[in-house]
């Protein structure tokens, strides 16, 4: 087939067919987008899991004469409980390192991460218990130490930051599920309506068709132009998604979002750059399969 005549026949149906060729062209960027989206929000739980996972610590919070839990007993712990505790936490293979922060230290620390909060004022020196924090050497294997301090003497409580990171990251992933689910069904979307948009391309050019069959062109030569007007239409679509992700992540992440919190993992324009060829690939995937498939049962040729 001579590239000239190709491009004139694409040219032609395009021109024909310009408002369901623009409606897949929108279809499959907000397809596209959306799936992004999606996959862009599970690498980001997975960057922060990297990030936070290496910095979780198990804080061991210590009896004092006031404290409600059963297992102090209304009575502070001792110093030689707590170099006790602190020993045992040293000599596990899964401790890295073991912090003691006094009661002074830990109203110092709240003071300063709530600076800019009224609660600040309602807090007293004592009333934060004196702590153990435990920087893990795996992270994964924190009920290892939990379950081992939780009933020990002195201990009133154990938190592990886990429990809360855990949380989040459930929450992420239902949204990046959901987006996929949505991603889904607009991709459907698209091929009904690359579908629907061959078949009135087809009924147009009938004509034309009739008078290729008559001089004896082949099923190849006749499917072509149409498969490629869908090829063309969906890799418009891909290029206007990439682009809204770039501009997302450059302008939300990079220059937003890791500009106000310093010390935070964030994705970058390189993660939309890894995603476009996957989506790129299923897109013209969807487009061919859908021409061929429609081209068969309504050309008949």
């Amino acid at each position: 087939m001579q590239m000239r005549f190709l491009a004139s026949e694409v040219g032609s149906g395009l021109r024909r067919n310009v408002s369901m060729a623009v409606s897949v062209v929108l279809v499959t960027m907000v397809s596209m987008f959306l799936l992004g989206l999606g996959l862009l929000a599970q690498r980001q739980a997975d960057t922060m899991k990297g990030y936070w996972y290496d910095r979780i610590q198990v804080s061991i919070y210590l009896c004092t004469a006031d404290a409600l839990q059963p297992n102090c007993e209304g009575k502070a712990v001792t110093d030689a409980q707590r170099a006790a505790l602190q020993s045992q936490l040293e000599a596990l293979p899964e401790v890295k390192q073991v912090f003691y922060e006094s009661e002074k230290q830990a109203y110092d620390r709240f003071k300063e991460q709530f600076r800019n909060s009224p609660i600040a004022g309602n807090v007293q020196v004592g009333d934060i218990p004196q702590s153990l924090r435990v920087q893990l050497e795996d992270p994964t294997k924190f009920r290892n130490v939990t379950t081992q301090f939780e009933d020990a003497p002195g201990v009133a409580t154990v938190q592990d930051q886990e429990k809360v990171l855990s949380k989040f990251f459930t929450i992420i992933n239902w949204i990046t599920v959901f987006a996929v689910f949505l991603a889904a069904l607009m991709a459907a979307c698209a091929a009904l309506l690359m579908a629907t948009t061959i078949r009135q391309a087809a009924f147009i050019r009938r004509r034309e068709i009739g008078i290729m069959r008559l001089v004896g062109a082949s099923n190849w030569t006749i499917r072509m132009p149409f498969v490629t007007e869908m090829v063309i239409v969906s890799l418009v679509g891909v290029g206007l998604a990439v682009g809204l992700l770039v501009g997302l992540t450059q302008y939300v992440f990079t220059e937003g979002a890791s500009q106000i919190a310093l010390s935070q993992a964030f994705i970058g324009v390189s993660d939309v750059w890894l995603l476009a060829p996957w989506m790129l690939g299923g897109v013209l995937l969807i487009a061919v399969a859908t021409s061929l498939v429609t081209l068969r049962r309504y050309l008949r040729v």
